[in-house]
């Protein structure tokens, strides 16, 4: 990475903007990633908030923690919360700082790949509610999103494929040949993940820049949501599956929305099978009962993309040509189950 990497957050640390710095972490990003960050950063002088690790905590509980230890440290209206850590992280952390007293500042120092590429991005920020994913959040924007990819070597090698999903998801939606699904199947996820992480989290800021709030072209960036939150939700619920990581649940959801996208939109079929034979390679597929599929169909009805009660989705008509607002009937959604079923 660039020398200068961190000159731009010590400037803004060392610009007298900011009365008291606190830095966010797990246990995990405590142990092998804050040592790092402050040798980089050469902050001398802030105050630790920590929370647990995992989706599991991405609750109410853990965002009152966090006021509470902002609360005890009496940090006021001019404080800044540095955010380190992945994905879960990052969303609770830029929730609880936009909320605490109305708002203080907040930066992203993401240490995932799934953080680097996609969920420190953009101004989305929350918490689960029932275990119901991001239910509850604001759009804030944090100062900085700080992508260092020397974090990347302190992640199992679960951890780091775990982000993947979003890379594909982000090669599948841009129309530009050097970094469409063709061109990244060519990469090494592991030799080239300085230029993954800067490439493919452009993709999604160049979205976001066109439309904040996503009132329209920032939907394409759900492609796989819609049935993959339910799917990652269902795992919390269910005593039949272990947990799902975000990325493992979307990569059921991109296999599942292609293949919808193949009998609404004719989406090449060829397409579709050289992209699941790809992620083939990173994760594990899991197989869905008649019971499954009709629980997580019922789940979807709490996206928040949904209106007038209807389920929305991101549909592909080809690589690079996403369409948005689309209603798919329970037949068709439970047709796609049967393929992803079908193609293990």
């Amino acid at each position: 990475m660039k020398s200068d990497l961190y000159s731009s957050l010590t400037e803004k640390i060392n610009s007298g903007n900011f009365s008291s710095i606190f830095i966010l972490v797990d246990e995990n990003t405590e142990k092998y990633c804050l040592d790092i960050f402050l040798q980089k950063s050469k902050i001398k002088s802030y105050n630790k908030i920590d929370i647990l690790s995992g989706e599991s905590n991405k609750n109410i509980e853990s965002c009152i923690s966090i006021w509470d230890q902002l609360n005890s440290f009496k940090a006021d209206r001019k404080s800044l919360l540095i955010n380190l850590g992945g994905g879960v992280l990052t969303d609770i952390g830029g929730f609880a700082a936009s909320t605490y007293l109305r708002g203080i500042s907040f930066i992203n120092i993401p240490t995932t790949l799934l953080g680097m590429v996609d969920a420190a991005h953009g101004g989305k920020t929350g918490i689960d509610f029932k275990l119901l994913k991001n239910q509850i959040g604001v759009f804030n924007e944090p100062l900085e999103v700080l992508l260092d990819s020397e974090y990347l070597n302190t992640l199992s090698k679960e951890e780091y494929i775990n982000g993947y999903a979003e890379v594909v998801k982000h090669s599948l939606l841009t129309n530009k040949s050097n970094l469409n699904f063709n061109s990244l199947v060519k990469l090494d996820l592991f030799k080239d993940s300085e230029y993954i992480i800067n490439s493919y989290s452009q993709i999604k800021n160049e979205i976001v820049e066109s439309d904040k709030y996503e009132s329209n072209i920032r939907k394409v960036l759900n492609l796989g949501h819609t049935i993959g939150h339910a799917v990652e939700s269902y795992s919390h619920i269910s005593e039949k599956f272990s947990d799902l990581k975000h990325g493992e649940a979307i990569v059921i959801g991109i296999i599942t929305e292609l293949y919808i996208s193949h009998k609404k939109f004719n989406f090449p079929i060829k397409d579709l099978m050289a992209i699941k034979d790809h992620l083939d390679k990173y994760f594990s597929f899991i197989s869905f009962s008649e019971s499954d599929i009709d629980q997580i169909y019922e789940l979807m009805i709490f996206d928040k993309k949904n209106s007038s009660n209807k389920i929305n989705f991101v549909l592909m008509r080809k690589i690079g040509d996403p369409v948005v607002d689309q209603f798919v009937d329970r037949d068709i959604f439970k047709e796609s189950f049967l393929f992803y079923n079908d193609s293990l």
